[in-house]
């Protein structure tokens, strides 16, 4: 989306969480230990809070520049895939399920045979509830639905 300005022609952000991911996957897919994210917004906080308690980040932290601001992100090598889901359907708690079986990749078939149990999805759902952002499980046992 382009907007004239001026005599200008200037770019316009759309998402910029999905700017934030895009630059995250790329320096992972790069081999860097390190990405910087601008500008920052509170979406973006939660939504890395939730990839650190999954191990799928290090450490990061948030540098006031005085204007938007920027978050330094330690990537950890764990990271193989991450993006947003646009439009942002409303998913509701009973509609997690094929959700999660339509997004995420499944396990393969021959060592499901070894299991007793049903194991977890690889990967994570994140979602914007009114309890706050949440993966989709933790969604699920709250018994919450929300925006993905």
């Amino acid at each position: 989306m382009f907007f004239f300005f001026f005599g200008l022609l200037r770019m316009v952000r759309v998402s910029v969480l999905n700017d934030a991911l895009k630059s995250m996957y790329n320096a992972e897919k790069r081999g860097k230990r390190q990405v910087m994210i601008r500008p920052s917004s509170k979406v973006i906080i939660k939504f890395l809070l939730v990839m650190q308690k999954h191990g799928y980040i290090g450490e990061f932290e948030y540098v006031d520049d005085h204007r938007a601001g920027k978050i330094v992100v330690e990537l950890n090598g764990r990271l193989n895939k991450c993006g947003v889901i646009s439009p942002r359907f409303d998913v509701g708690v009973k509609e997690i399920e094929p959700w999660t079986a339509r997004l995420l990749p499944s396990r393969q078939a021959s060592s499901l045979k070894y299991f007793d149990f049903q194991p977890a999805e690889f990967g994570y759902i994140v979602l914007t509830t009114s309890a706050g952002i949440m993966d989709h499980e933790e969604a699920r046992r709250k018994n919450v639905g929300g925006k993905i």
